[in-house]
């Protein structure tokens, strides 16, 4: 069985190169020649009346230290919440400026945000063209299908770039339709383009949810909501070996969860830290000396837990112990003495022999997400 090493909470440059976002923008109308960029405009989810959108930026020019991405709707649709970018409109003309940490950005480097809009329940086309910074993306503007309407939230399906897929993949392994509910937990577990779909997985994952809840509940009097399903199950767009052997974040031991933890921003629009939810990721996908850990209102897991959570690699308790003692640094818990009994340090491994102090327990009501907990 894989021990995990207790490195479990991310150091200030894992955060900052793991759960912070990456960088983005284009360069400047004068150098025309060195102008290019490309964006990926996709329709996340859809429903009566409203829609959520991400939208991918690549700069294929300079580099820049501001970006200014304009389109135009073509169906009337409207702009509402918009989140890692300051989005306004005027008519159907839509403005996106960079917000303080995504400005600059280098030759290669990419950036995205999302938003929630409407639409007219009729037609939601992707926009025509963009520009970034007044120079046209003539490098190529790449587009998922929009969905058809229905008077229930529906998903767009995966963009057709996205590689081949196991033979008669579950209809259930596809993003959440619908936009959970704030102040939840929110569990992802993203199945790379060449693993066959396993239904053991997200229900053993929403297992060592359920029991990380009842743990909490059991410690501090509350505890934390979990959405439903538990488990949104998510198609990557690359293979197993890709998400192990694409280096991000430095060591290899993060490679496979930060790259795992890039796909699910860049799809769901999320943060890191994200104010409405506490994201847990697990992906399976693992390569040599590869783990996870958690901080900054993030869970992020490689493939030993995956298939822990599945009931396929040793003993149940293992698990949970690990996700208690992951979800304590998603809450702002540093690592504890190796042997304190609390499960915030290797007694982990005795779960569910291990607990939280007195001081844990007061840091976690009192810290950035006790207010998650009822």
């Amino acid at each position: 069985m894989h021990q995990r090493r207790l490195r479990a909470v991310l150091t200030p440059l894992a955060l900052a190169a793991c759960l912070a976002g990456a960088a983005a923008g284009t360069t400047v109308a004068a150098h025309a020649a060195s102008a290019a960029c490309q964006v990926t405009y996709t329709v996340a989810s859809q429903w009566n009346g409203g829609f959520s959108a991400n939208v991918a930026i690549t700069n294929l020019g300079d580099p820049v230290s501001g970006w200014t991405l304009r389109w135009t709707f073509g169906a009337g649709q409207t702009v509402g919440q918009a989140w890692n970018a300051n989005v306004t409109q005027s008519g159907s003309a839509v403005t996106a400026a960079n917000v303080s940490w995504n400005g600059s950005l280098a030759t290669g480097a990419s950036t995205s945000f999302g938003f929630n809009g409407s639409w007219n329940n009729t037609s939601n086309p992707v926009p025509a063209g963009f520009t970034l910074n007044g120079v046209a993306c003539t490098g190529g503007t790449t587009a998922s299908p929009s969905v058809s309407p229905s008077a229930s939230p529906s998903t767009s399906p995966s963009p057709s770039a996205s590689p081949s897929r196991s033979p008669s993949p579950s209809p259930s392994a596809s993003p959440s339709a619908t936009t959970p509910p704030a102040r939840t937990v929110r569990v992802f577990w993203l199945e790379p383009s060449d693993v066959a779909y396993d239904q053991r997985y997200p229900d053993g994952m929403a297992k060592v949810l359920q029991e990380a809840q009842r743990f909490f509940k059991q410690e501090l009097g509350k505890t934390f909501t979990l959405n439903s399903p538990v488990a949104e199950v998510v198609n990557g767009d690359q293979p197993r070996s890709w998400y192990e052997n694409t280096p991000k974040c430095g060591d290899k031991y993060w490679w496979a969860v930060c790259n795992m933890q890039e796909e699910l921003r860049r799809k769901f629009g999320l943060g890191a830290p994200d104010s409405r939810w506490i994201n847990v990721g697990e992906v399976s996908a693992e390569g040599d000396g590869a783990g996870g850990g958690g901080g900054n209102g993030w869970v992020i897991l490689s493939g030993h837990d995956a298939d822990g959570a599945a009931g396929l690699n040793g003993p149940m308790n293992r698990w949970y112990g690990g996700m208690v003692h992951e979800l304590g640094h998603a809450f702002g818990l540093p690592d504890a003495t190796s042997t304190d009994g609390t499960c915030m340090s290797a007694s982990l491994y005795d779960y569910p022999n291990c607990h939280f102090s007195q001081a844990q327990k007061n840091a976690i009501l009192n810290g950035p997400y006790g207010s998650f907990l009822s």
